[in-house]
Formats: C-alpha cells, sequence, structure tokens
C-alpha cells in the first residue's frame, strides 16, 4: 500500500472515530460561500485540524471544517473551505480532502468557487455551470504512483462533469427563475490574480472564467469514478477587462451578495438527487 493511500486511510481513521456518518454526495463550498452549511441539518461536525496529517485552510472566508449530516432529507459531506495549490501544500494534499470524501461514501461530488470572469458577456455575481476545464497550467493531481485501490492509471476525462447533473442544475435555474451563464473553467495556481496578457490567453484558449481551485478536484473525483457538477460564483470581471484593481475582499463581497441565488439553486439542484 503507497504512502499516499495509507494517509487517506489514517485520515479516514480519524474521521470514523468522531462519526460514522455515510454521505451520498459531498459538497465543496469556495470563498463567501461558507454560511451555505447553515443549512444542513447537522449531524457532526470536525474541524480539519482534528484529522490526523490533514492540510488545513489559511485563506480568509475559509472555515476548514467538515460539516456531516442532511440537505433536504439528502446525506451529505460539505466542506466548509478548501485547500488550495497556493498555500504551499503539495498536490497530494490539496486532493486529500477529495479522495477522502469518496472513502467515506459519496459517489457525487459538488464543486463551488468564486471565480473571474473571462468572458466578456459575464458580469460581476453571475453563475455559471462548468461545463468543462482546462487545467494544464497546474500540476495533474494523478502524477506519481498510480493509487490502483482508487483507480485506473490513465482515467478518461472525456465527461468530467456529469451531464445528468448538469441537467439537474439547469431544470432547477429554470424553475427557481435563477440566471444561470454556461461554460470552460480555467485553473492557474495563483495566489497573484492573473495578468491582462494572461486573460487574453485563457479566453483565446476558448475559458469563460478563471480561477485557482476546482479542476484538479474534480480530476481526482474522475478517477475514482465519482460523478462531478461544478458551479462558478463570477466574482469580478478578471485583469484588464476593467479600470479596477481586483482584490480578495471584492472576491468575498461579490460572491456573498450572489449567496441567496447560489444557495437556493445548491439546495434543490441537491434535493433531487
Amino acid at each position: 500500500m503507497g504512502a499516499v493511500y495509507e494517509k487517506v486511510q489514517n485520515c479516514l481513521r480519524c474521521v470514523r472515530k468522531k462519526t460514522d456518518f455515510v454521505p451520498k454526495a459531498a459538497l465543496v463550498l469556495g470563498s463567501g460561500l461558507g454560511d451555505f452549511a447553515d443549512n444542513i441539518r447537522v449531524e457532526a461536525e470536525l474541524g480539519y485540524e482534528e484529522i490526523e496529517g490533514f492540510p488545513v485552510s489559511t485563506v480568509p472566508g475559509h472555515a476548514g471544517k467538515f460539516v456531516f449530516g442532511y440537505l433536504q432529507g439528502v446525506p451529505i459531506v460539505c466542506m466548509k473551505g478548501r485547500v488550495h495549490f497556493y498555500e504551499g501544500y503539495s498536490m497530494e494534499d490539496v486532493v486529500l480532502p477529495i479522495r477522502l470524501m469518496k472513502l467515506m461514501g459519496a459517489g457525487i461530488l459538488f464543486l463551488t468557487n468564486a471565480s473571474g470572469g473571462v468572458n466578456p458577456s459575464f458580469r460581476a455575481g453571475d453563475l455559471m455551470l462548468l461545463t468543462d476545464h482546462i487545467s494544464c497550467f497546474v500540476d495533474n493531481p494523478l502524477i506519481g504512483p498510480n493509487l490502483d485501490e482508487l483507480g485506473t492509471r490513465f482515467p478518461d476525462m472525456t465527461a468530467i462533469y456529469d451531464g445528468q447533473l448538469q441537467e439537474i442544475v439547469k431544470r432547477t435555474a429554470k424553475e427557481e427563475g435563477i440566471a444561470l451563464k454556461e461554460g470552460v473553467y480555467l485553473q492557474l495556481s495563483g495566489p497573484s490574480f492573473e495578468s491582462p496578457a494572461e486573460v487574453r490567453m485563457a479566453r483565446m484558449l476558448g475559458a469563460d472564467a478563471v480561477g485557482m481551485s476546482t479542476a484538479v478536484e474534480a480530476i481526482t473525483a474522475r478517477h475514482m469514478g465519482m460523478r462531478v457538477c461544478g458551479i462558478s460564483c463570477v466574482c469580478n470581471l478578471a485583469a484588464g477587462m476593467t479600470p479596477n484593481p481586483l482584490s480578495h475582499e471584492e472576491v468575498q463581497e461579490a460572491a456573498s451578495a450572489a449567496a441567496a441565488p447560489f444557495t437556493n439553486l445548491l439546495i434543490k439542484s441537491i434535493s433531487q438527487l
């Protein structure tokens, strides 16, 4: 058994000392969206620092704990805050939470994030359903010895984001009167925001939004056979698209302003699982 897999198993043992809750779905909450967890009928909570060897969130707006419970009757585990590659963690640690939630029992993964819009038709506060992603600017999370216990050496990425889950989200948005964009997400490493030239490059490559997370998590989940859905809150227009400088505070404020429709969309979508 490889060291990476043994580390995940050890984290699972730590979790099981606290709770034997088995989720059907897993949810990762991005910047400014942590209050979504208030809608969960909580069965247990576990701070990341309570799990031996688990990476701890260091970014403002990321509380850093697992919340276990029921959302509209669906058993879920919610990550209230994620860890990022730019925090200095290895890519193995960045995606460790995804592997851990799969081993807890989750077969479906909802990924959310705050992003910068590079599609000129987008505006701050827009919600975007991920239809695909570009991840080649960050290390692939599957580099290294394959974890045969979790998945195949060369996993297919033809349909990273599950078509049926996308249909649920689109139908829910229509029923609830929530404006929903669709597009391709490009992950860069951060923590600096993208330069205007990098934003122009992203547009040329076919991206609609850029950010510093999510794609590597989706790859890891697909490697394990999880069904993945991604929704992004476009919190600002990326560098060079407006004369305004960018800041993390702006991202948090925009995410908070969009929290109500985002929360409604997630609740109603997950309830249909």
